[in-house]
């Protein structure tokens, strides 16, 4: 079992996963582990969901009922718990945005690869300033205040520093629908500079862009999604969800991550080649002079 997390965030899925692997082999449910360890149901619920930390007493306690005895594995998950704990970047901003949110942030700082599915608006990573105020202006409240502004923008701007810019950035494969071209955010020179941002990402060697079409015939009920593959392979693939009127969350169970795959591997087969792709975005920029 592999220790090496980088960060807080990826060490506590990690362990997450490994507490529910070895509750559902013990042959319990989350109702009869909490009535064993004398805990609220809530509270297994949350550390499996990795809401909230384990301290090291109550990971002992929780081991030990799911017979986890083997003391390599016991000194693994104890050193896991100890990362999750630790204060990452992130920090200053989780009291600020959905929880759901912010641990995709931190799994996504983690991963090697990414792949986008965006039929709405152009992905935020690739966002500018003022196409992203735009956006953020159709769903965020009228009153918003300052300062909230300017913890997003700040946010966004760490984001697109500490993923896109360091040396090992991850490779990003993003299929957008062909709308998201046609959805004007603020003004047609909001539109042209951004198209001309993502034109300039798209040249990158670590970034591959594809448009699926209208005239594809390809339909998905599927919201975007992102699906995150992470370097070492003691982590499994996960997916985060975008919804604008539910909750969004990190999905991490196998079958629910293969299904995605497989929504986004028929996206990319009916969606424009990258360098077709390239071309049909710096036409719709031209459209916007």
């Amino acid at each position: 079992m592999s220790t090496q997390a980088k960060g807080p965030t990826v060490a506590r899925r990690r362990l997450r996963i490994a507490l529910r692997a070895a509750r559902e082999k013990a042959g319990l449910t989350q109702e009869q582990a909490a009535e064993l360890l004398e805990w609220s149901l809530s509270k297994v619920i949350r550390i499996e969901a990795g809401t909230v930390g384990i301290s090291s007493t109550d990971l002992r306690a929780t081991l030990q009922l799911y017979n986890v005895t083997n003391p390599t594995d016991v000194n693994s998950l104890l050193a896991l718990a100890r990362v999750a704990r630790q204060r990452d970047w992130l920090a200053p901003y989780k009291e600020h945005f959905p929880a759901a949110f912010t641990a995709y942030l931190g799994l996504e700082m983690q991963a090697s690869a990414l792949y986008f599915w965006q039929p709405m608006v152009i992905p935020g990573i690739m966002q500018t300033d003022t196409y992203a105020s735009a956006v953020i202006r159709t769903t965020a409240p009228e009153d918003m205040p300052e300062d909230q502004w300017q913890i997003i923008k700040r946010l966004r701007f760490e984001r697109q520093r500490n993923l896109l810019n360091r040396p090992d950035a991850p490779l990003i494969d993003a299929v957008l629908d062909e709308s998201v071209l046609h959805r004007v955010f603020g003004d047609p020179a909001t539109m042209r500079e951004q198209l001309l941002h993502v034109l300039a990402l798209g040249t990158s060697p670590r970034i591959q862009l594809r448009i699926l079409p209208f005239i594809a015939g390809v339909s998905t009920v599927s919201g975007p999604f992102i699906v995150l593959e992470f370097p070492d392979q003691s982590d499994a693939d996960a997916v985060y969800l975008e919804n604008a009127v539910a909750p969004s969350y990190v999905l991490d169970r196998a079958d629910g991550i293969t299904r995605h795959r497989q929504v986004f591997e028929r996206l990319c087969s009916a969606a424009l080649s990258p360098a077709d792709s390239l071309a049909y975005i710096a036409d719709f920029a031209d459209r916007y002079n």
